[in-house]
């Protein structure tokens, strides 16, 4: 009846508009569940001091986790950037970001004596930085 070349392109296309279907629902369902957190994120790009070495830049990020670790409503904590653009090259991939899980917590943070602690650590490394604080409220 009908050719083996017809019912192999048949199924070909048959398993395509299926997988296009997939896609389309997949899609639709990803756009509505966009959320719009009430979280603050506090970013953090910067270049290192001149001099700083590779076991002060690992102190730099221990402290930053300890810190992390100790600060009440401080949820997810990033220090890797994939693309960081700054007005310098040397800002190249360096940043810490941090996600806090109200506007609260993240005023509060300054002030902890595990900031000021991170702070002894982390002020000497940096040789210039910029922050950017970010949420949805």
């Amino acid at each position: 009846m009908y050719s083996k070349n017809f019912v192999r392109a048949a199924k070909g296309l048959a398993a395509v508009v299926a997988l296009g279907g997939v896609f389309a629902v997949g899609t639709m369902v990803g756009a509505a569940n966009l959320e719009k957190p009430k979280s603050v994120i506090h970013v953090i790009t910067f270049m290192w001091a001149d001099g700083v070495t590779p076991a002060k830049k690992a102190e730099v990020f221990a402290a930053t986790e300890k810190m992390a670790r100790a600060t009440p409503g401080l949820r997810r904590l990033w220090t890797k950037g994939l693309k960081v653009q700054g007005p310098k090259p040397e800002y190249s991939n360096n940043a810490i970001v941090m996600e806090f899980e109200s506007q609260d917590a993240f005023n509060k943070y300054a002030g902890t004596p595990a900031h000021k602690e991170w702070y002894s650590v982390w002020v000497p490394a940096r040789g210039e930085s910029r922050t950017h604080d970010i949420t949805n409220e």
